[in-house]
């Protein structure tokens, strides 16, 4: 057992509250100090850096806003919309608390897409950082099946309708599709077995694995340190440190990057409560005006789409038609080519390319676009698991990469929102022309970076990051 530690008779009774804690729980103090107090981040972060902690901030709000939800909410197909009436009029101020929940959700979607931008810009998921990125994209994929999953919980027409599309597209997959979809619903339609199993796992499942991965994303980020804007590591053996190791570059997280925060939480809740009080429903995106009627198995909406954060990969999954199967195979059978004719492959690898394409080609001939439509779908999420592997840029940070990237970047960024809105919109052919060439975009940003991420003339990195005082 460690030894206490002795203060002195004449301290505070704070000082004296703090030392019998201490000497109790060490480990939490400890934890104190390695995390907050003395764990030194680069002192050049910008505004860009409030997202994580707001991501946090928003993670709170929703586990205390969903426990009380959950007091009054029935997880039955006969009186869950009746029950979420019954919270928006009867409960004291559940009104508020419903509406902070579901604008809630969408400022979760908001936060973590520019965090996840800011780490895509500023090279966040780049060696030492692998891992780190991994756990995000872990994060992002929970947070997805989370959303899904609640967003049936009010039984609308939506909520609804919504379920039983996206639950549908699973049944596209070859031999086990019927069964899986089967099980996921409970029943061979979407019904109350649905939706209580989507509750506990809304509830329960889906969270604890949520926190779990975001202690995980946050130990991992700690252990090997904070990117910057410069992409300089501050930690580490070549690390510019003064004569008691600290990072010359760096400082304490708290009190400077708490208070750093703080400013960025008073903003957000100002904007956060601004679209509680005037706009909850957000012109129809935070709130479908079709969810706030029951939920009717016999009357299909006029037009059925999931949650502004989900359309993206919607729109995706509806550009793959007949048409864009052609495409696709005929992009297999370039890169096939490619790799076949101009890579430096050893024979035994080239003959392992043609028949990867020839199986690739037959598979995408002979099933269903839709099945593919849903790997597609999938892809868009699952493929940022591999960028920190996909990038082979010599520099980190956007700031020292070619000017002619910020453009790549930014073509990427409008052709996500394109796809978002696409997604929500009903099927054109137009819409559906714009969508598949923004989904041939996307993958090819992806995709073809180990080529395009090396190429131009880069800046010189500086040994020490740019900072100036604000």
């Amino acid at each position: 057992m460690a030894e206490f530690k002795e203060i002195s008779p004449n301290a505070s009774g704070a000082a004296k509250l703090t030392n019998w804690f201490e000497n109790r729980f060490p480990t939490a103090f400890a934890g104190y100090r390695d995390h907050m107090s003395e764990y030194y981040a680069p002192k050049n972060f910008n505004f860009w850096y409030f997202f994580g902690s707001l991501a946090m901030l928003v993670l709170v709000i929703q586990i205390v806003t969903g426990i009380f939800l959950v007091m009054h909410y029935k997880p039955d197909a006969a009186k869950a919309f009746e029950s979420v009436e019954y919270i928006m009029r009867d409960v004291p101020w559940g009104w508020l608390v419903r509406y902070m929940h579901s604008t809630g959700a969408s400022a979760f979607f908001i936060v973590v897409y520019l965090h996840m931008y800011r780490g895509l810009i500023y090279g966040s998921y780049r060696k030492p950082r692998e891992l780190v990125w991994v756990f995000g994209c872990a994060i992002f994929l929970v947070l997805m099946a989370e959303a899904f999953m609640g967003y049936l919980l009010p039984w609308g027409q939506m909520s609804y309708w919504g379920a039983q599309v996206i639950v549908n597209l699973f049944s596209a997959i070859p031999f086990i599709g019927p069964d899986l979809a089967l099980l996921i619903r409970g029943d061979y339609v979407v019904s109350d077995a649905t939706l209580n199993r989507f509750f506990s796992f809304h509830v329960i499942a889906v969270p604890l694995v949520l926190l779990g991965l975001v202690a995980a994303h946050i130990l991992a980020l700690h252990d090997v340190g904070s990117n910057n804007p410069d992409g300089v590591e501050i930690k580490g053996a070549k690390a510019l440190k003064d004569a008691k190791g600290k990072p010359l570059d760096g400082i304490p997280f708290h009190p400077y990057y708490t208070v750093h925060d703080i400013f960025g939480v008073a903003v957000f809740l100002m904007v956060f409560t601004a679209i509680i009080f005037f706009a909850p429903e957000a012109g129809g995106y935070f709130l479908e005006y079709n969810n706030f009627i029951p939920a009717d198995p016999l009357k299909t909406p006029a037009h059925i789409a999931p949650v502004w954060y989900f359309t993206p990969y919607y729109s995706m999954l509806r550009a793959i038609t007949t048409e864009m199967m052609y495409v696709l195979i005929a992009c297999v059978l370039g890169a096939a080519a490619f790799g076949v004719l101009k890579s430096r492959l050893p024979s035994i690898g080239k003959a392992a390319v043609a028949v990867a394409a020839i199986v690739a080609i037959a598979l995408m001939w002979g099933i269903d676009p839709k099945f593919w439509g849903v790997v597609t779908m999938g892809g868009a999420v699952i493929i940022l698991f591999f960028l920190p592997w996909l990038d082979n840029s010599p520099v980190k940070s956007i700031r020292y990469r070619p000017g002619w990237h910020k453009w790549v970047y930014g073509v990427f960024v409008v052709d996500f929102l394109v796809l978002g809105y696409l997604g929500v919109q009903p099927v054109t052919d137009i819409g559906t022309r714009v969508s598949q060439i923004g989904t041939l975009f996307y993958f090819g940003f992806f995709l073809l970076m180990p080529w395009w991420s090396r190429l131009g003339e880069f800046k010189p990195v500086p040994e020490r990051i740019t900072f100036a005082a604000h």
